[in-house]
C-alpha cells in the first residue's frame, strides 16, 4: 500500500505517465513548397560546381584564338544577326548573374528569412556590390580583353543598376570599359520593341557593332530567343543550335532559379506556392 501511494504521488507531482498516456508529438515540420536549400547549398559548397565553371571557362578561352582567326565565326543566331559581321571588331557576350557573379548569398538570405524574390531586396543586394566572381570567369574575361576582344556584360539586371554592377565587376577583377560594357534590362534599342525580359533587342544592338566570338550564360535565353511555352517546344527551337554548345555557346548550371522552373507552371505567378509545386511534381519523370 505504501509503495502504491508513493507511486501515485510521484505521478501526480512529476507527471509520470505510461506510454499510452503520453502527450501527442507535434507534427514534423516540412520544407516550404518552393524550398531552394539543396540548390543553394550545392551552388555554394559543391566542389563539382566549381570544377564545372573552371572547365567551361577553360574551353571558352581555348576557343577564342580559333574564333579570332576565322572571319566567318559568329555566335549570334539568325534571329539576332543581320548582315555579314566579318568586318566588325570582335567581342564576347557574358551574362552577369550566376555566370560571372555569384548571387547565392542573396538566395541564402531568402531561405533563411522564408522570403521570396522581390525587386526591392534584389536591388539592395546589387547595391552592396559584394557578389564574388565565379571560378574561371575573371581569367576568361581578362584573356579576351588582353587580345583586343570587347567584353560585353549583357544582363537582365535593370539598367538603373549599372553603376553598382560595374563597380562590383571591377572590384571582383573583371575588365570593364567602353559604352557597351553593361547592357541591362531597359537599354533603349532604336527600332526594336522590348518584350518582357528578352535579350533579343540588346543582342541586335551588339550585332550592329561587333562580331561575337563566344556567348556565356546560365539560361537558354542568354543565347537565343525562345517562344515555346513547354519544355518540349523549347527543345525543338534549340535543336538547330546544339552543335554550337561547347563551341560558340558555353553554358553554366543554375539550379536555383530560371525560366526552366517557371515554364513548368506556365509562368502563371498567380498560382500560390503549393500549386506551383504540384505543377512541378507533375512535370517529373518517374520511369
Amino acid at each position: 500500500m505504501q509503495r502504491l501511494l508513493i507511486c501515485l504521488g510521484i505521478m501526480l507531482l512529476a507527471g509520470c505517465t505510461t506510454p499510452a498516456a503520453r502527450m501527442p508529438q507535434a507534427a514534423p515540420t516540412t520544407p516550404a513548397p518552393d524550398d531552394n536549400l539543396n540548390a543553394v547549398a550545392w551552388t555554394q559548397t559543391s566542389l563539382v560546381h566549381d570544377m564545372i565553371y573552371r572547365e567551361v571557362y577553360r574551353h571558352a578561352t581555348e576557343t577564342l584564338d580559333k574564333a579570332l582567326a576565322d572571319p566567318s565565326w559568329d555566335a549570334l543566331t539568325a534571329q539576332d544577326r543581320h548582315g555579314d559581321p566579318s568586318h566588325l571588331p570582335p567581342a564576347v557576350v557574358l551574362d552577369v548573374d550566376e555566370t560571372v557573379l555569384d548571387n547565392s548569398p542573396y538566395q541564402a538570405r531568402l531561405i533563411r528569412d522564408h522570403a521570396q524574390y522581390d525587386s526591392a531586396t534584389w536591388a539592395d543586394w546589387v547595391r552592396e556590390k559584394t557578389a564574388r566572381a565565379l571560378p574561371g570567369a575573371v581569367a576568361f574575361a581578362r584573356y579576351a580583353a588582353a587580345h583586343g576582344i570587347a567584353v560585353i556584360y549583357l544582363s537582365n539586371r535593370a539598367q538603373s543598376l549599372d553603376r553598382a554592377t560595374l563597380a562590383n565587376l571591377e572590384a571582383a577583377g573583371f575588365p570593364v570599359s567602353g559604352p557597351d560594357a553593361f547592357l541591362g534590362l531597359g537599354t533603349k534599342v532604336p527600332g526594336c520593341k522590348q518584350v518582357g525580359t528578352s535579350k533579343h533587342c540588346r543582342r541586335e544592338l551588339v550585332a550592329g557593332k561587333y562580331r561575337v566570338l563566344v556567348q556565356v550564360g546560365d539560361q537558354v535565353g542568354d543565347f537565343m530567343q525562345l517562344s515555346g511555352d513547354t519544355p518540349m517546344a523549347r527543345r525543338a527551337e534549340l535543336k538547330p543550335y546544339l552543335k554550337w554548345v561547347g563551341r560558340r555557346w558555353f553554358v553554366l548550371p543554375n539550379p536555383t532559379y530560371g525560366s526552366w522552373e517557371s515554364i513548368l507552371f506556365h509562368n502563371d505567378y498567380k498560382l500560390d506556392l503549393r500549386q506551383r509545386r504540384a505543377a512541378k511534381l507533375k512535370a517529373l519523370r518517374y520511369h
